[in-house]
């Protein structure tokens, strides 16, 4: 973890950005506190989930495409 001034990121923010793609965390500290953090976020794949996954975890029931009983459909629709 890096501490660095406001005006340190700044001026310069092409130093840190490399540093902060790479996984590393800058602190930004204003008046000698901690101020923010500037931090690499989670990375989502955009890579398709692979077909099959969860094969044999769960069984989807015989009926499960059938209508909903009318009492259900109220409720959802606040009758």
């Amino acid at each position: 973890m890096v501490r660095v001034s406001v005006d340190e990121i700044k001026q310069n923010l092409s130093v840190y950005l490399p540093r902060v793609e790479g996984g590393e965390t800058v602190v930004i500290m204003k008046n000698g506190k901690p101020f923010a953090e500037f931090k690499p976020i989670a990375s989502t794949s955009n890579l398709p989930r692979p077909f099959g996954l969860c094969k044999g975890e769960f069984m989807v029931p015989d009926g499960f495409d059938d209508p909903l009983p009318e009492n259900i459909i109220q409720e959802f629709e606040g009758q």
